[in-house]
């Protein structure tokens, strides 16, 4: 197994690129993140040429966190925002070589949301399509993010066959998943031709994988077992120093 750490959560407290270097020291395998723009890519690109390791996806931009966004692209009325954040986000993941873009929907919900949604979603996948890239789309549990318009699995699977797109994939993370859903390995078996990439955190605390509800042990196994190759990337809180939560990486990895 590999994984990824995401520098969204993991090394949080440091410069993006000495995070990179510590996810090298560490002895992770790729890293991740979720809003790196205001660190100058060419900083970026060059902690990961000297780690050697790959930057495997960033997210599109909240909007307004002040006023409470957390996504745009199912906000009826504000599709140019939307599109300036795909673009900006594809652009950025290109210029640090990343391969996935997750394309965050926000808090809207009904009939109206869902068609802008989706037609947003087909311009990410027209442009991400021109530097070779894989939109993501991640279903957000309702205790985290009460409101937000993607909440299930099975939505996230009806929307991405109705958009059509190749490269549109779902972002299977196990955490939200787990507080929503649960049965998250048989769901990552039926899942599996859309999955883009996986995530995990522990269940109900979002902390590092070593306890909670969800057995990782038998987890790991089974994402092994359905022939997955690519890393996994832990997406947790910490709750302190980073350093001192990573045990589980030795235990599983």
């Amino acid at each position: 197994m590999r994984f990824s750490a995401n520098l969204g959560f993991l090394w949080a407290d440091r410069p993006l690129p000495d995070a990179i270097r510590a996810a090298k020291a560490a002895g992770f395998d790729a890293v991740e993140c979720h809003w790196p723009y205001d660190v100058p890519s060419e900083e970026v690109v060059a902690a990961l040429d000297e780690t050697g390791l790959p930057m495997l996806g960033l997210n599109t931009r909240r909007g307004d966190v002040a006023a409470g966004d957390n996504g745009l692209l199912a906000l009826p009325g504000r599709e140019v925002e939307a599109r300036a954040a795909i673009d900006e986000a594809i652009a950025y993941g290109a210029r640090v070589g990343a391969g996935k873009v997750h394309v965050m929907a926000g808090f809207s919900e009904g009939d109206e949301a869902r068609a802008c949604y989706e037609a947003n979603l087909r311009y990410a996948c027209e442009q991400g399509a021109v530097h070779g890239m894989t939109m993501l789309i991640e279903p957000l549990n309702r205790h985290d993010a009460p409101g937000y318009f993607l909440k299930t699995t099975s939505q996230a699977k009806e929307i991405i066959e109705s958009v059509g797109a190749p490269n549109l994939k779902l972002m299977f993370d196990c955490y939200h998943v787990g507080r929503t859903e649960g049965d998250i390995v048989t769901r990552l078996g039926e899942l599996l031709p859309i999955i883009g990439h996986i995530q995990f955190a522990s269940v109900p605390d979002r902390g590092a994988p070593d306890h909670g509800e969800i057995n990782y042990r038998m987890v790991f196994s089974a994402i092994e077992a359905l022939g997955w190759s690519a890393p996994v990337g832990a997406e947790y809180k910490p709750g302190g120093e980073t350093d001192a939560t990573l045990g589980w990486l030795s235990d599983f990895g």
